[in-house]
C-alpha cells in the first residue's frame, strides 16, 4: 500500500497527491511516469511523476478528474492509501546543454514540464515556460514554474488572465520576435502538441512531445501504447514517452484516442451510479 501524505486541489477537478513510495523517489528522473491501481477491482492508468523528494521518499502526482479512475482518486484523502503503484517508467527526458529551451504545458501538462524545465535550467539552459490554460480559473504551478525558468508566459484561450490565445500564438510571437530558439519541449492534450509541431516544423527548431496514448501494463507486453513515429510502430512506456514531434504520426495518435470512449464513459456513469447511491 502507498500512502497519501498530502492532497491538494490545484484548481477545479484537478487534484496533486504527494504520495509515500521510497524506491520509486530514489530513482525517479524527469519525464518518467508511474501506473497505479487504486483497488483491487481499479482499472491501471499512467501518471507522469510531477515532483520527487529522495529524502522523504515522496512522489508528487497531479491528476484530473477526466474518467472513472481519476475521478474516483479525486475522492482519496489524505491518510489514505493507493493499493499498487507502479514505477518509475519510461524513458527520461535528455538532459543537456541546449541554449534556449522553450518548455510548454497544456491544461495539466503544466505539472509534467516542471520537473524537465527544473533540469533543463540546473545545466545551465535558458528556459522559458508557456503555460496553456483556457481560462484564469485553472491556472496552477506559475509561481513554481518561475523559480526554474527565466521566463514564464501564461496564455488563456478566453483571456481572462496573461495571454489571450493558445500556447502556439506564445511560441510565435517568441519566435517572430527573432528569440533563438534551440529545443522545444511539448507536453498537453494531442492537438496542442500537434500544433506546436507543426508551427516548430517550419522553422526547423528540434521539438520534443510527450506522448499520451491509451497504456495498460507499461512494459511493452500489451501494445496497447503503440504509436506510429517515423513510420515505425514505437511503444510509448518503454521507447518514450517522449518523442521527436515532427516524426509522429498525430492524426493516428488521436485516432486511437477514441476507440475505448463509449467504454469509458460506461463505465464512469456505472461507478458514479454507485457513488450516488
Amino acid at each position: 500500500m502507498f500512502p497519501i501524505l498530502r492532497k491538494e486541489r490545484l484548481a477545479p477537478g484537478i487534484n496533486l497527491f504527494e504520495i509515500k513510495a521510497p524506491k520509486i523517489a530514489r530513482h525517479a528522473k524527469p519525464s518518467q511516469f508511474i501506473i497505479l491501481r487504486l483497488h483491487e477491482r481499479g482499472e491501471r492508468i499512467p501518471l507522469t511523476i510531477a515532483d520527487h523528494d529522495p529524502e522523504r521518499g515522496t512522489i508528487t502526482i497531479v491528476a484530473q478528474e477526466v474518467g472513472k479512475t481519476t475521478h474516483e482518486l479525486g475522492t482519496y484523502e489524505e491518510g489514505d492509501a493507493i493499493l499498487d503503484i507502479l514505477g518509475p517508467l519510461g524513458r527520461p527526458s535528455h538532459i543537456d546543454r541546449f541554449g534556449t529551451v522553450v518548455m510548454i504545458g497544456g491544461g495539466v501538462g503544466v505539472a509534467e514540464i516542471y520537473p524537465v524545465a527544473k533540469a533543463m535550467k540546473e545545466v545551465g539552459n535558458y528556459v522559458i515556460s508557456i503555460l496553456g490554460f483556457r481560462t484564469k480559473e485553472l491556472v496552477f504551478w506559475e509561481d513554481k514554474l518561475r523559480n526554474v525558468s527565466d521566463e514564464v508566459i501564461v496564455t488563456t484561450n478566453d483571456g481572462s488572465y496573461g495571454m489571450k490565445g493558445f500556447t502556439t500564438h506564445a511560441l510565435a510571437k517568441l519566435i517572430e520576435e527573432g528569440k533563438r530558439i534551440d529545443l522545444v519541449h511539448a507536453v498537453g492534450p494531442v492537438v496542442m502538441m500537434k500544433a506546436v509541431a507543426e508551427l516548430t516544423r517550419q522553422y526547423g527548431i528540434k521539438t520534443v512531445a510527450s506522448l499520451n496514448p491509451i497504456m495498460v501494463d507499461g512494459s511493452g507486453m500489451c501494445g496497447a501504447c503503440r504509436v506510429t513515429v517515423g513510420g515505425q510502430v514505437k511503444f510509448a512506456c518503454v521507447d518514450g514517452p517522449e518523442f521527436d514531434a515532427h516524426l509522429v504520426d498525430w492524426d493516428e495518435l488521436m485516432k486511437r484516442l477514441t476507440y475505448y470512449r463509449e467504454l469509458e464513459i460506461m463505465s464512469f456513469e456505472r461507478w458514479k451510479g454507485r457513488e450516488g447511491r
